[in-house]
């Protein structure tokens, strides 16, 4: 079918009709007001001019000219798309201890953070038709985004976040209850939350098993991920040494979190054991979302415009033309 994406500016279309109209009054009040009688008669040879080829033609470009800008389209049948997809919600840890430099990436050392960012945009960016949110935590948990489809915006929460920006300390349990929280406004049979942390809960107005139990309650699955080597070099005054960087790594915890609400916990010493949050993610199963019908659409734009545009042509030959006869003539 046919449709318009402005039909309101068709009222354009009435420009020279409403012109005329106004012609007629001012022709109509020479009979009462002789001063005006001249231009009375001046309007009455343009009236009988309204019907001339030129200004039939200037009328028709000027018709075209408004069913364009009306962005006349052609609608087809209505197509329905089933809709599968997951609700996410990532948990970043940013306590101080993510700035360690443990991490390598094509041969240069990257902090933590850094390497999270690299993973996970990857991973935002393969979520098409999924809903994500972003919750950064330190010395309290903050929600970035909530559960969106625009992955655009999520992928610039995440590369805004830096270290620090909210502390130097490990929220883990407050963390999962805003993620809990946030998740149960939404009616889902597959809430997801991914938590990647470094370390272990040492701040924070809930503790991590207390937010446990509420996962559990909401029906919510958290797989943990704890980033972070196990060796580095490190210099010392007494010369380099060999140091496990991941000591403080609550692994115990981030185990439970996961094997209870019936995720799992990865351990990601590197870009490699990181990467395996795609292999986690591309196993969930996808949940049936209410079907999206759309009508494919084709502009016809180009046809009333290239018509306005080849009649302009054929008036401006017309009047150079007639020019070129009246100056011949004189």
């Amino acid at each position: 079918m046919l449709d318009f994406g402005y039909p309101w500016l068709a009222l354009l279309a009435l420009a020279p009709l409403l012109l005329r109209l106004k012609r007629r009054a001012t022709s109509e009040a020479a009979l009462t007001l002789p001063a005006l009688a001249k231009l009375a008669s001046s309007d009455k040879q343009a009236d009988r001019s309204w019907f001339s080829f030129g200004s039939v033609l200037a009328m028709l470009i000027w018709l075209l000219l408004v069913v364009s800008a009306t962005q006349p389209r052609w609608l087809g049948e209505p197509v329905s798309l089933p809709q599968q997809g997951r609700d996410l919600m990532l948990a970043l840890d940013l306590s101080g201890s993510m700035e360690i430099a443990d991490m390598q990436h094509q041969g240069q050392s990257i902090n933590r953070l850094d390497a999270v960012k690299l993973v996970v945009s990857d991973f935002i960016k393969r979520r098409q038709g999924d809903r994500i949110g972003l919750i950064l935590f330190a010395d309290a948990a903050y929600q970035q985004t909530p559960l969106t489809f625009d992955l655009i915006t999520v992928q610039k929460m995440l590369d805004d976040s830096v270290l620090r920006l909210v502390g130097t300390r490990t929220a883990i349990g407050e963390a999962i209850g805003l993620a809990v929280k946030r998740l149960n406004t939404y009616e889902s049979s597959n809430k997801v939350l991914i938590l990647l942390s470094d370390g272990a809960n040492t701040a924070g107005n809930i503790q991590p098993l207390e937010a446990l139990q509420l996962a559990k309650a909401a029906g919510v699955k958290i797989h943990t991920v704890g980033v972070g080597a196990e060796q580095m070099m490190q210099q010392s005054v007494f010369g380099r040494r060999m140091i496990n960087p991941s000591q403080d790594l609550d692994e115990a915890l981030l185990t439970r979190l996961a094997s209870e609400t019936g995720g799992r916990y990865f351990r990601a010493r590197d870009l490699n054991e990181l990467n395996q949050i795609y292999q986690l993610i591309d196993q969930l199963e996808p949940i049936e979302r209410d079907s999206v019908t759309y009508r494919p659409q084709r502009s016809l734009l180009h046809w009333p415009l290239a018509l306005a545009l080849l009649l302009s042509f054929v008036l401006a030959a017309r009047n150079i033309y007639w020019r070129g006869v009246f100056k011949h003539a004189g």
